[in-house]
């Protein structure tokens, strides 16, 4: 663990935190791998899945009036499905793949991101039950249950707000979710206080940047990062091998 990668975890929750207030989705995709790298593939997936749940109870309390709760239902219940066989992956996985496999699901979520803005993927009900579904499972594995949902909200034609809104209460069900089926992870009190400072800073800022700055400045800011975080974790992976 080098300073150099501690200041890239600590700039992730921040930055994730800030696109996830503007854009509604970032923070997981941005934060998951940097967290993986500090605190390996089980804690830093766990502490993710924490931190975002928080995050997404944060951002929610102020946007709840644009949720489309049939749409979130459709999301939401598949997930719960897939979340413990996903459980069960990271509790039997070996450290060295489990890490290369968060490096690359969050790059494939990272690609999806950057070329989904208008392909029509997942659309409809079936779209949002196999988003959840596949939303589920990666976020309890890797820690990136956005892509998914962000897939299906492209496909339907979601208007920004009612994405930040309803993409919260699948966030917020997932991680949570996801929290509950592995356990809350015995990190540090320190840990814990530094990233909830970090994660609450971001989203204060994400908050009045959210008047003034273009989504599409955070998309490519989080994108960038998510990137280095993915290329990251893959080394790691592939050291451990």
């Amino acid at each position: 663990m080098t300073p150099l990668t501690l200041a890239l975890a600590a700039a992730a929750i921040v930055v994730g935190a800030l696109t996830q207030r503007m854009a509604g989705i970032g923070f997981a995709l941005t934060a998951a791998p940097l967290l993986v790298v500090v605190l390996g593939p089980e804690a830093g997936v766990s502490v993710g899945n924490a931190l975002a749940a928080v995050l997404a109870l944060v951002v929610l309390a102020s946007t709840w009036r644009t949720v489309r709760w049939r749409t979130a239902a459709l999301l939401v219940l598949p997930a719960l499905v897939t979340i413990p066989i996903g459980a069960w992956v990271v509790q039997t996985a070996p450290t060295g793949p489990l890490t290369i496999a968060v490096g690359a699901l969050a790059l494939v979520g990272v690609l999806v991101m950057a070329f989904s803005s208008r392909a029509r993927l997942l659309p409809g009900r079936v779209g949002a039950v196999a988003a959840g579904a596949l939303g589920g499972f990666m976020n309890v594995t890797a820690g990136v249950g956005g892509p998914a949902l962000t897939v299906h909200a492209t496909s339907d034609r979601w208007p920004r707000e009612v994405f930040v809104g309803t993409g919260q209460v699948f966030l917020l069900a997932v991680n949570l979710t996801s929290v509950l089926t592995k356990g809350i992870p015995s990190e540090p009190i320190p840990v814990w206080a530094g990233a909830l400072g970090l994660l609450f800073v971001g989203a204060f800022v994400g908050h009045h940047l959210s008047k003034v700055v273009p989504a599409r400045v955070g998309r490519v800011l989080v994108l960038t990062l998510a990137a280095v975080g993915s290329a990251l974790a893959l080394v790691r992976g592939i050291t451990q091998l």
